[in-house]
């Protein structure tokens, strides 16, 4: 339901297009046939069609769209059946009370998330684009006056539409990230945040209880780190940035990355987890550019780097001298 009502507009639309062909003729058993099939997709299709013809039949507003003073003529007959016609009424009392509130409250929220390996592309009404990497969830709540995004967990990857009387808000633990025309990318992991950006300007700030009041202005260039306690920011070089992207294309980019740091972020996408058997090995350093789900691509660079043991156990890899 939450789906089908966060597309109310475009419903509300076509519903007017199927009563204005059927209202204006002219109108045949084909036509008929389609126009169920649509009421048939949805609940919310048979819903806002019900809506849209007792509200026009009260105002007459087809009489005035057809510049004439004569009554517009009715279907000769409804080929379906009364028990339907009944049964969608009965749909309407009982839900149109809670639709109704919601379109007019100008509200649609949404939630969406992958799975561990997982990767979604999401393009928004406003035309703004999200990507979620693996294990990520998000929820939208979109209002006339303000768009709002929670990460719930994970890393996201935002292009936005800006809009100045619109604002794009991202909120993550204990923070907001407000959109001045920006493309940023955020990770969440616990009670610690990162923010990218990538082009444009963005505005980061502290919001959450019991933690530390601070903000800054972000451009180009610009990677924040926030936490409860502090707000650091640095430059990355442009390359650094793009490697940051590279599970967009489906590849984990290391540089000068110590082996166990290089495990951990190959265990974000897989079920098979690596293993360092221990800390002496775990701080080699390795530069390689891997598939996000290879995990064997991964043992086998350890392997002829390093000369170590590669040994499977079910659904763990260990990597020992």
């Amino acid at each position: 339901m939450t789906s089908e009502l966060g597309n109310a507009p475009r419903i509300k639309e076509q519903a007017s297009e199927w009563l204005a062909r059927r209202m204006l003729g002219p109108w045949g058993e084909t036509d008929q046939a389609a126009l169920d099939a649509w009421l048939a997709q949805s609940l919310a299709h048979e819903i806002a069609f019900l809506r849209m013809e007792a509200g026009w039949s009260r105002t007459e507003r087809l009489t005035v769209l057809r510049g004439s003073g004569k009554p517009l003529p009715r279907p000769a007959s409804n080929p379906r059946p009364a028990r339907f016609r009944v049964a969608a009424a009965l749909a309407v009392v009982a839900v149109a009370g809670v639709y109704g509130a919601y379109v007019l409250s100008g509200s649609q929220s949404q939630t969406y998330a992958t799975a561990v390996g997982g990767h979604k592309i999401i393009t928004l009404s406003d035309g703004s684009r999200i990507e979620l990497n693996t294990d990520t969830a998000i929820r939208t709540t979109f209002r006339a006056s303000r768009r709002d995004v929670a990460l719930l967990k994970g890393e996201a990857y935002f292009q936005v539409e800006h809009d100045a009387a619109r604002p794009f808000v991202v909120s993550a633990a204990g923070h907001r990230v407000t959109d001045l025309g920006t493309k940023f990318l955020i990770r969440q992991n616990g009670n610690r945040l990162q923010v990218s950006l990538i082009e444009g300007k963005a505005e980061l700030e502290s919001v959450g209880e019991g933690v530390q009041q601070h903000s800054v202005e972000l451009t180009p260039g610009d990677v924040a780190v926030a936490s409860a306690e502090a707000l650091n920011v640095f430059r990355k070089p442009e390359k650094e940035l793009h490697d940051e992207l590279g599970w967009r294309r489906g590849v984990i980019v290391f540089s000068h990355t110590t082996l166990a740091a290089a495990a951990a972020e190959f265990n974000r996408y897989n079920s098979t987890k690596i293993v360092i058997a221990d800390a002496q090995i775990g701080n080699r350093v390795i530069g390689a550019t891997l598939a996000v789900h290879d995990v064997e691509a991964f043992a086998d660079v350890a392997h002829e780097i390093f000369g170590l043991n590669i040994q499977k156990h079910g659904n763990e890899i260990l990597i020992s001298r």
